[in-house]
């Protein structure tokens, strides 16, 4: 991928869901509406304001949300690993409404083939499939 420790491209294309409570449930309503209803039954959430509007978004989407304790990664470690993860792409801060949508399907798509120990040295994307075919 082409920019990659350089300096982030020019943003082309609309702002990726935008900032707020609101715009985050519609990105987030949108996501979780495309599982299958028994891969979307919970989400924990970490105390940002992102989720403000929870409420709405668990009516939209029939997954109920649960908010971890204050200072408590251990209650989401597969957040706080992926948080990690992350920051190999993008700095703590990062504005990604500057990045394409190409550029962040190409991380997300890296970041989901990627083996991980936690996981038997399987990739996300493999377990995700797992998951899809034991259900049909």
């Amino acid at each position: 991928m082409e920019g990659f420790g350089q300096t982030a491209p020019v943003k082309n294309g609309p702002a990726l869901g935008g900032y707020g409570a609101v715009a985050m449930n519609a990105a987030l309503t949108e996501a979780m509406t495309k599982l299958p209803e028994q891969l979307r039954k919970t989400l924990t959430w970490d105390r940002g304001k992102e989720l403000s509007a929870h409420a709405q978004f668990a009516l939209e989407t029939g997954t109920k949300v649960y908010f971890a304790d204050p200072h408590s990664p251990w209650q989401r470690p597969t957040n706080e690993n992926t948080n990690g993860l992350l920051r190999q792409y993008f700095p703590k801060g990062t504005d990604l409404s500057r990045w394409s949508a190409d550029d962040l399907e190409a991380i997300a798509f890296e970041l989901n083939n990627r083996p991980r120990k936690v996981l038997g040295w399987k990739t996300p994307a493999e377990v995700f499939d797992e998951q899809i075919r034991s259900l049909q």
